[in-house]
């Protein structure tokens, strides 16, 4: 029974990225403690990782799917993009990276106006494509299948051409020195010309990403201006920001539980 139960919480895994004790348990009618058992054997299988109250899938070398991305942390991410764009005041130039964070900084721009928005993803493109009061320009180079990423040396090329206000950047994993990390070396180049060419750099990464590891170093995080996520639990990444003069954005901090 416990194989056939662990079965099925990596297949949910799998498709979601993500899962909780309290939903497992639930959905598949047994108690929390059995399910924490199940996630426990899981992570020591090197199948899952722990995170605050769950797993997600164990992986340093191939990131989560992009249907499955979007679905973790997606509240998070919609608080973060929300806040994110209160960041950024009309008549700015930007770039918008690549990432289901990102995207949601994108959808919550919608109402900004005399914007130009410089892109290397498809998705954010589309999303700010009818907003006629923003102007949209879109990297030129390979189109990623898995998720309208544009990577590679063209897009790096077009990027380096503009000088913008802001940059609104994600990552996939933040190691606990404050390393920024994500998974696709391209994808990196694209991430590292955007920092370059950008007055103010903003980062957007939910809690979820202090839990992950990815093998590719974008840059640090004391080279960001600010930083936007749901909740900060490391104290290290803290005193980095404040050494750094690293302006911390929690919409949900850990000692209020309240955005």
């Amino acid at each position: 029974m416990a194989s056939a139960r662990q079965s099925i919480i990596l297949d949910i895994a799998r498709h979601t990225g993500r899962v909780m004790v309290d939903d497992l348990s639930a959905r598949l009618d047994v108690t929390p403690q059995t399910i924490r058992k199940d996630l426990n054997e899981l992570c020591d299988r090197n199948l899952l990782s722990r995170v605050h109250g769950g797993a997600v899938l164990s992986t340093a070398v191939k990131n989560v799917g992009y249907e499955a991305r979007r679905a973790i942390a997606r509240d998070e991410k919609s608080a973060i993009g929300q806040a994110a764009a209160l960041l950024i005041p009309n008549a700015s130039s930007l770039f918008i990276n690549i990432g289901t964070t990102t995207e949601a900084v994108a959808q919550a721009l919608v109402h900004h106006s005399n914007l130009m928005v410089v892109t290397n993803n498809i998705n954010v493109a589309n999303t700010l494509r009818p907003c006629h009061t923003i102007e949209v320009v879109i990297a030129g180079g390979l189109v990623r299948p898995a998720d309208g990423g544009i990577v590679g040396e063209a897009a790096v090329d077009f990027i380096k051409q503009f000088r913008v206000d802001f940059a609104v950047i994600g990552t996939s994993a933040i190691d606990d020195d404050g390393a920024l990390l994500d998974f696709d070396f391209r994808e990196v180049k694209v991430a590292q010309a955007i920092i370059e060419n950008a007055r103010n750099v903003i980062l957007v990464a939910d809690s979820t990403k202090f839990d992950r590891k990815a093998p590719v170093r974008i840059a640090h995080i004391s080279q960001v201006d600010t930083f936007v996520t749901d909740r900060c639990l490391s104290e290290t990444i803290r005193r980095i920001a404040v050494e750094n003069d690293v302006h911390l954005v929690e919409t949900s901090p850990a000692d209020s539980g309240a955005a």
